[in-house]
């Protein structure tokens, strides 16, 4: 079994507002998803999230998102796909820049909030967003199954399945994103995440069965309990994965 890792979007701070468990995660984690200034995170917000992802040994891919600040990047807006490439292309430059003068190097892209919904569903809108993911050379992490794998294989883009424990599936295999994180049961975390990674298989809202690829977790620093989910998803990968 390829040993897959943990993921965690950081850097979603905005001057002096604080927001997310970063630091406290920084230590569980393999791979930061840094916010680009769209939905969240100011230029010292990046620079301060890449300077201790980086000095911690954790990579480092961008995180971009609808512009939408007041609503997180959290409300699906109409854009066309050149409008979708140039907000990636804009926000994956920018924390490529940080990450170099860190000196590392930008280890992938994973769309934020509604934009990862939006392209999941629309393979002409994720086709531009691969072309992004080609000019940086780096991976899209995203869900199987859907437009981001489809686009990403079409292009020779290479592709990192997440599977989410703290997000729930709708019947068609996407993820439910809410406006605000909820704490969620450090049971049933555990319970998905060793049956995502064992059987390759997760329940919806409804009870369908929906197959699922694990290679990285997903973990949303913004939940109250956000630690105590890594921790249980470590615990997981350290027990199964060999």
């Amino acid at each position: 079994m390829t040993r897959p890792t943990i993921n965690a979007d950081m850097g979603e701070s905005i001057g002096i507002h604080s927001f997310g468990h970063d630091q406290e995660l920084l230590d569980l984690v393999d791979l930061v998803n840094v916010a680009g200034g769209m939905h969240a995170g100011d230029p010292s917000a990046i620079a301060e999230t890449v300077d201790a992802a980086v000095s911690r040994g954790v990579a480092v891919g961008a995180h971009p998102g609808l512009p939408d600040v007041a609503g997180f990047g959290r409300r699906a807006m109409a854009i066309t796909a050149q409008e979708a490439r140039d907000l990636v292309r804009y926000q994956a430059g920018a924390v490529q820049a940080f990450v170099q003068r860190a000196g590392a190097e930008l280890n992938h892209i994973k769309p934020h909030g509604a934009l990862f919904g939006m392209l999941a569903r629309d393979d002409e809108m994720m086709d531009a967003v691969c072309e992004v993911a080609l000019q940086f050379e780096v991976p899209i992490l995203g869900l199987a199954g859907t437009a981001h794998e489809r686009s990403a294989l079409r292009l020779g883009v290479e592709f990192v399945p997440e599977f989410y424990v703290d997000l729930d599936y709708d019947d068609d295999g996407m993820v439910i994103v809410n406006r605000v994180g909820r704490t969620r049961d450090l049971e049933e975390v555990e319970t998905r995440a060793r049956r995502a990674l064992l059987d390759g298989r997760t329940s919806s809202v409804s009870g369908t069965e929906l197959a699922v690829r694990a290679e990285s977790f997903c973990v949303h620093s913004d939940l109250p309990n956000a630690v105590e989910v890594a921790l249980r998803i470590r615990a997981v990968i350290e027990e199964e994965a060999v």
